[in-house]
């Protein structure tokens, strides 16, 4: 177990953690409107000082790695980075999509065969999607989806799948099946990436501060699959 410093800015608004050995000791979010660039760099100077105040070493910063916004993301992780090279940390990026289902899990109960879809936002009738299992097991890609009846259908006619995040809302209508089923209010939070981050750390799965990027949004029609974190 480690102490970590957890920053999301990948959509609307933001939000900062700390953990201490899994446990949250502080947590904090933004969704007013004086922008990430402002907001966030208080909540993170307020997780700091309380880290510091409280004598707790910090070990690493985790930030959301999108797919998201380009101003969001870019703010996030260049203060992500500053603060690893400031205190020579390491950092661990989170795929955004994946956060998003941290809360459903630890919160929720699924049957065994169920498949989770987080959804993000983006024009029209498309949003950025992968599909995972209870495990988070990857079952497919992070993909740019323009969504109609049959996207998901190849999935839906064999599993139940759980659709959520700000780009459900707005494909409930469109995917009529009875294995859909959607979940409201699920927007990705600092407070929820300490699993994430404490298993990739265990695993010594960081990143090269200097050359790491994000997924950005008007990228991702291009973008080859990666492993996510």
């Amino acid at each position: 177990m480690s102490v970590i410093l957890h920053i999301e800015s990948a959509t609307s608004g933001c939000s900062v953690a700390v953990s201490d050995e899994g446990q949250l000791v502080f947590d904090k979010e933004d969704h007013s409107s004086k922008g990430n660039a402002v907001a966030l760099g208080v909540l993170v100077d307020e997780a700091i000082s309380l880290a510091d105040s409280r004598g707790l070493k910090l070990d690493a910063v985790a930030v959301s790695e999108g797919p998201g916004s380009y101003t969001g993301l870019r703010i996030g992780v260049s203060m992500a980075k500053g603060i690893c090279y400031g205190r020579n940390l390491k950092m661990i990026p989170i795929s955004t999509l994946k956060l998003l289902c941290v809360q459903p899990l630890l919160t929720m109960e699924f049957p065994d065969d169920a498949l989770l879809c987080p959804m993000i936002d983006a024009r029209r009738m498309e949003v950025y999607s992968a599909l995972f299992d209870r495990s988070l097991t990857e079952v497919r890609e992070i993909r740019a989806d323009i969504v109609e009846h049959d996207t998901y259908m190849e999935y839906l006619e064999k599993r139940p799948v759980w659709f959520f995040g700000d780009g459900a809302a707005k494909c409930r209508d469109c995917i009529a099946h009875p294995n859909a089923h959607f979940i409201e209010d699920i927007n990705p939070q600092a407070r929820w990436m300490f699993p994430l981050a404490e298993q990739s750390l265990n695993r010594e799965d960081t990143c090269d501060v200097a050359y790491f990027e994000p997924y950005y949004l008007k990228d991702f029609v291009a973008a080859k699959p990666r492993k996510l974190i």
